[in-house]
């Protein structure tokens, strides 16, 4: 079964990809197809802008289309950057840029608690949806650490793993993080969707 990933990220599509591919789910970026769809990520929850972007994709290419909306949620800063991480500080930021403005703005704090989410919404051209939710706990770092992983990776902690992100192998990460925890959900609700609809 093929679907399409709402994102222009490869970083997504990978990690996509090695958790979905072992159940025989195909996922293809819309580049692949010859789409570039645009979304306006006007949602205030990473819900609604996951249903936002995979409606729009599924409506442009026909096919089912997933849509990841994830982010950080730092509990000293009220939850930010949280929808805004990947706009976080503006368009001129790259992702090491966003990082390093994170962590001027928790300079000081001795709170350092944070979580990433992931939600994960499908839509189906016959107008049917599944979504799924994922959730990692941890902490923001004082300071960049490892080499791996991409976004805010480098300065989110693990404390069990005594690591961040970027320092994990891409097997220890899927195993634990948010967009990890949300794709299994994914795939067993779609699972289930599939057999009810033989």
């Amino acid at each position: 079964m093929k679907f399409v990933l709402a994102s222009q990220n490869k970083h997504k599509l990978v990690e996509m990809q090695a958790i979905l591919s072992a159940h025989g789910v195909e996922v293809v970026l819309q580049s692949d197809l010859g789409l570039r769809v645009d979304v306006e990520e006007t949602g205030e929850t990473f819900a609604e802008n996951a249903m936002l972007k995979a409606q729009a994709v599924m409506k442009a290419s026909g096919l089912p289309a997933i849509a990841d909306d994830s982010g950080v949620c730092v509990d000293a800063l009220n939850g930010a950057p949280g929808v805004y991480s990947a706009r976080y500080g503006g368009p001129d930021l790259d992702d090491t840029g966003r990082y390093r403005l994170l962590l001027e703005n928790m300079r000081g704090q001795m709170t350092r608690a944070a979580k990433f989410v992931s939600v994960i919404t499908c839509c189906f051209p016959n107008g049917d949806v599944l979504t799924a939710r994922g959730e990692c706990p941890g902490a923001i770092a004082y300071a960049p650490m490892g080499e791996g992983g991409f976004g805010y990776d480098p300065v989110f902690f693990v404390p069990e793993l005594k690591k961040t992100f970027a320092q994990l192998t891409a097997d220890e990460k899927n195993a634990i993080s948010h967009r990890g925890k949300s794709l299994r959900e994914f795939y067993e609700k779609l699972k289930e969707y599939l057999n009810a609809h033989k």
